[in-house]
């Protein structure tokens, strides 16, 4: 890791489920994850790992006809988005969009650059990119926050 960044291969999808165990397992309150890349990345199964690994048993689908999929696990409350949809970010006002980055909320955000100007600044900025067979997954920590995660992702073992 270099500054802010690092970068991971996930050869399947059940390494792409590790990595956002991975993260899960280090995040904290507050925390908001931007997922970048073009369709069928797995964004949608990163996002899996993290939910299942704090807790959700049942299915945990891509948001991408109700933009947003909430999540009550243990005090901590998970919001899962997705913009793909989405045609104009002032349409982010029309369902409350301050009200879900919060203390003690971690947002998951597929598509981020679509709702440009009504999000807040993302903590970690994931890019997923095609790799041979995998995937390569580089994580960008764009605040404090997000490097104080990076750093014990990096440094405590994996769960």
């Amino acid at each position: 890791m270099t500054g802010g960044l690092f970068t991971v291969t996930a050869s399947d999808e059940a390494a792409m489920v590790a990595l956002g165990a991975r993260l899960a397992a280090v995040c904290e309150p507050g925390l908001v994850v931007f997922l970048k890349g073009d369709l069928g990345m797995g964004k949608t199964t990163f996002s899996r790992g993290f939910i299942r690994y704090l807790g959700h048993a049942g299915a945990v689908k891509s948001p991408t006809y109700t933009l947003v999929e909430p999540y009550q696990l243990g005090e901590l409350q998970v919001f899962h988005f997705d913009l793909y949809r989405l045609t104009d970010p002032e349409e982010l006002e029309f369902i409350g969009i301050r009200d879900y980055f919060g203390d003690m909320s971690v947002c998951l955000v597929e598509w981020p650059e679509r709702g440009l100007g009504a999000l807040p600044l993302g903590d970690l900025v994931i890019n997923i990119a095609q790799q041979a067979a995998g995937r390569c997954l580089i994580f960008d920590a764009a605040t404090e926050r997000g490097r104080r995660v990076l750093a014990r992702m990096l440094t405590e073992p994996a769960a």
